[in-house]
């Protein structure tokens, strides 16, 4: 039906960027909304960042100013840009997209997960 691919974790210093990409495929008609969530170990799966077809933006509280979000409507991508990385952004970021389908089902799919690990 939907495939996530995330790409552009990895290990980075405290005060540095990262990039992570989702391209999604499938038989969407339609995407209503792109967005980021991490996993710390131990912790609550919570919202990063997330864009709606609308426009509508939302942050997390912690990454407010630092990260940005943006979407490439023409290939199904969006994209999480990671600036000013802390310790405390290490987590596995997962990919999320609630989208429309042929025969007017609409499905909310995850991708399997990319390490960030910010560490000196």
């Amino acid at each position: 039906q939907v495939q996530l691919v995330e790409s552009g974790g990895g290990l980075v210093q405290p005060g540095g960027s990262l990039r992570l990409s989702c391209a999604a495929s499938g038989s969407i008609v339609s995407i209503y909304a792109m967005g980021w969530y991490r996993q710390a170990p131990g912790k609550q799966r919570e919202l990063v960042a997330g864009l709606s077809s609308g426009g509508i933006i939302n942050y997390g509280d912690s990454v407010k100013g630092r990260f940005t979000i943006s979407r490439d409507n023409g290939k199904n991508l969006v994209n999480l840009q990671m600036n000013s990385l802390k310790p405390e952004d290490t987590a596995v970021y997962y990919c999320n997209v609630n989208v429309g389908l042929r025969g007017a089902v609409r499905g909310d799919y995850w991708g399997q997960g990319t390490q960030v690990t910010v560490s000196s």
